[in-house]
């Protein structure tokens, strides 16, 4: 059975550990912790180390889900994680733009280490002062990138919308293969 490795990272609250349970087949191995720094102002827990689910795809194909902590106290996390990975999604929490800017931090230090296709999929669009896709993208640096990748709405508790973001991800990793 082949498997494809995806990461699933983020700033803290972008919907990474709920996009991860609300899609997985299996029981989700995690490594929530009481949240001790400001991340407590967010939610009162937290990823420290990973979130791992799975999803089979086709009858010998399965998804591995890898979500990393949100803090760059556990930087170590994202590249061990990015390492092994096929493609990845970036989710940016569209009503908290004071994240933006680690939501750029992470997807630098993720281009840098791994050349493999990615998705921006932007949660939280039905709060009240939710950022635009636009925003978003001119936020993140994207707006005249040569190779822009998909910048989808992804809902983190909806097995469609995940599915979705899931499917365009490897849509993009079929086309990145036989290129």
């Amino acid at each position: 059975m082949e498997s494809l490795r995806i990461v699933i990272t983020g700033s803290v609250g972008a919907g990474k550990t709920s996009l991860i349970r609300t899609i997985s087949e299996i029981g989700v191995v995690d490594t929530e912790k009481r949240a001790t720094d400001e991340a407590v102002e967010i939610k009162s827990t937290t990823t420290v180390a990973l979130d791992f689910g799975r999803l089979t795809v086709g009858e010998n194909q399965t998804l591995h889900l890898y979500g990393t902590p949100g803090q760059l106290r556990f930087d170590f996390m994202w590249d061990i994680l990015i390492a092994k990975a096929n493609a990845y999604i970036l989710l940016v929490n569209a009503s908290r733009p004071q994240d933006l800017r680690q939501a750029k931090r992470i997807l630098t230090f993720m281009k840098e280490r791994a050349k493999i296709p990615y998705l921006i999929g932007v949660t939280h669009t039905d709060c009240p002062e939710a950022w635009s896709l636009e925003y978003i993208t001119i936020a993140l640096k994207l707006v005249n990138e040569k190779n822009k990748p998909p910048i989808i709405v992804v809902d983190a508790n909806n097995k469609d919308s995940i599915s979705q973001a899931l499917m365009l991800l490897v849509q993009e990793l079929m086309i990145s293969v036989n290129c």
